[in-house]
């Protein structure tokens, strides 16, 4: 098991992660909330939906702080 399987599988479901995976022709990241875990994938909620991971196919994973509080829109 590498590092980032093992940082995945000590995270408890609903910290906020960044998981690079591979896909055809390089990789990618998901950030968001961990939703579900299994042996075989991950499954991360991100603002456009929900991203499953093949665990074969991570590369890194860790927890990130929580996104900062939304600005107030500026009117000139």
């Amino acid at each position: 098991m590498n590092q980032a399987l093992a940082r995945l599988a000590g995270l408890p479901l609903g910290t906020r992660v960044v998981v690079r995976y591979r896909i055809p022709g390089g990789s990618t990241d998901a950030l968001g909330e961990l939703a579900a875990r299994d042996a075989l994938s991950c499954t991360v909620a991100t603002r456009t939906g929900e991203v499953v991971v093949a665990l074969a196919d991570v590369q890194l994973a860790k927890e990130v702080p929580p996104p900062p509080p939304r600005r107030d829109r500026r009117i000139i």
